[in-house]
C-alpha cells in the first residue's frame, strides 16, 4: 500500500468519526432540549405529614431539607 494512500485513509476516518460523534452531540442536544428532565417536587400534603411525625418524635424540632433516596 502506497505510504499517500495510508495517510489519505486515516484522514477520512479521523474526519468520518468527529463528525459521526459531532453529529451525535447534536441529536443528544436536541434531545435534552425537547424533553428536559421532570423536577422532582415534593408533595406539600407530605412535607406537612413528615413534619408533623417528626415534631411528634422530637418536640421542638425543625425540618431543614427533606430528601427522597
Amino acid at each position: 500500500m502506497d505510504a499517500t494512500n495510508l495517510v489519505s485513509a486515516c484522514f477520512v476516518a479521523l474526519v468520518s468519526v468527529f463528525t459521526l460523534l459531532g453529529s451525535l452531540a447534536v441529536i443528544f442536544e436536541l434531545i435534552t432540549i425537547l424533553f428536559p428532565a421532570r423536577q422532582q417536587r415534593i408533595d406539600p400534603v407530605l412535607i406537612g405529614a413528615i413534619s408533623t411525625a417528626v415534631a411528634t418524635v422530637y418536640p421542638g424540632a425543625k425540618l431543614t431539607r427533606i430528601e427522597e433516596e
